[in-house]
C-alpha cells in the first residue's frame, strides 16, 4: 500500500496556481494591447453563446407566440368595439335623417296652414296606412271629440289629399285622391287662366302618369300648362280656395269628346307624417 505524499500534492497544486496565474495574466496583457481575443477565448464565448440562444430559442418563440395570441385577442376584441360604434353611428345617422324628413315635413304644414288663414282646422299625424290600401286610405288621430266629421276635406304640405269617409271619436279615415274609387275624387275645381276661369270636376288619378284628372270642364276655351287649380267651393261639399296642383296639358277622351286636364299635385301622398283636417272657411256657418 502506497503512503500518501503530501510534497507531491503541494507541488502539483502550485504548479496548477501558476499556470493560471500566468494565464490570466497573459490574457490581461493581449487585450491590453490587442484589438481581437484569444482564439480559445473567442472560441468558448461563441460557444456559450450558441448554447444560450439553443436553450433560450423555444422560451422565446413561447413567448413570441403567447404574445401574437394576446394581441390577436386584443385586436379581436378592438374589432367588435369598433363595429359596435359603426352600428351605433349607423343607427344615429338614421335617427337623423328621420328627424330631418319629420322637421321637413312640419315645416311644409306650417307653410300650408299660413295660407289657410281663412279656414278653421285640426291638425293631426298619420297613425295608420296599410300597404294593402296604401293609395287609397289611411288613418289619422283626430275623430268626433275633436269636431271632425265627414266630407271634410284633407291637406297635407302644400295641397289638397283627399276626404274623410269615416270618423271614430279618436281616429278618423281619410280617402286620398289618389284612389281607384271614382266618387271620392269628385271635387268642384276652379282653374284660373290667362284667358280667365274654367270649372270642372276633379275625376279620378292617373297612376301610371302621376296625375289628377280634371273632366266636365267649362268656361275657357283653352287651359294653358302651369294654371292654378283650387277648389271652387260650388255644392257645398267643400270650402273655396284649397290648393290643388297646376295644369300640365289638356287632352281629351279616348272617344275624343270630353276635355280633360291633367294637374300636377302639390302634395306628395306617398309619405304623408301630418295632415290638416279642414272644418270649414271662417265665418261660415
Amino acid at each position: 500500500m502506497k503512503k500518501f505524499n503530501p510534497n507531491k500534492n503541494i507541488i502539483i497544486t502550485l504548479i496548477l496556481v501558476i499556470i493560471i496565474v500566468t494565464t490570466l495574466s497573459v490574457t490581461i496583457a493581449r487585450r491590453a494591447v490587442a484589438d481581437k481575443p484569444f482564439f480559445a477565448q473567442s472560441l468558448i464565448t461563441d460557444t456559450i453563446s450558441i448554447i444560450d440562444r439553443t436553450i433560450t430559442a423555444p422560451f422565446r418563440w413561447i413567448s413570441s407566440g403567447a404574445s401574437a395570441v394576446e394581441n390577436l385577442f386584443v385586436t379581436y376584441e378592438e374589432n367588435e368595439r369598433l363595429k359596435e360604434k359603426i352600428d351605433q353611428y349607423d343607427e344615429l345617422l338614421q335617427q337623423n335623417k328621420n328627424h330631418e324628413r319629420e322637421i321637413a315635413t312640419l315645416t311644409e304644414e306650417l307653410n300650408l296652414q299660413a295660407t289657410l288663414t281663412d279656414f278653421e282646422k285640426i291638425t293631426s299625424n298619420v297613425i295608420s296606412r296599410s300597404p294593402d290600401t296604401w293609395q287609397d286610405i289611411m288613418v289619422i288621430d283626430r275623430g268626433k271629440n275633436d269636431g271632425v266629421e265627414a266630407n271634410m276635406p284633407v291637406v297635407s304640405n302644400a295641397g289638397l289629399i283627399g276626404r274623410i269617409i269615416e270618423v271614430n271619436k279618436a281616429s278618423s279615415k281619410v280617402e286620398l285622391l289618389t284612389s281607384s274609387n271614382q266618387n271620392s275624387n269628385q271635387f268642384p275645381v276652379r282653374i284660373s287662366t290667362k284667358e280667365g276661369e274654367a270649372f270642372g270636376i276633379l275625376k279620378g288619378y292617373d297612376a301610371d302618369k302621376e296625375v289628377l284628372v280634371i273632366e266636365q270642364i267649362t268656361g275657357v276655351k283653352e287651359i294653358e300648362a302651369g294654371a292654378v287649380v283650387q277648389t271652387s267651393g260650388l255644392g257645398g261639399g267643400s270650402p273655396a280656395d284649397l290648393p290643388i296642383g297646376t295644369t300640365l296639358k289638356e287632352s281629351t277622351d279616348r272617344f275624343g269628346l270630353t276635355r280633360q286636364v291633367y294637374v300636377k299635385p302639390y302634395a306628395q301622398m306617398s309619405d304623408l307624417l301630418v295632415v290638416t283636417v279642414i272644418k270649414r272657411g271662417v265665418g261660415d256657418e
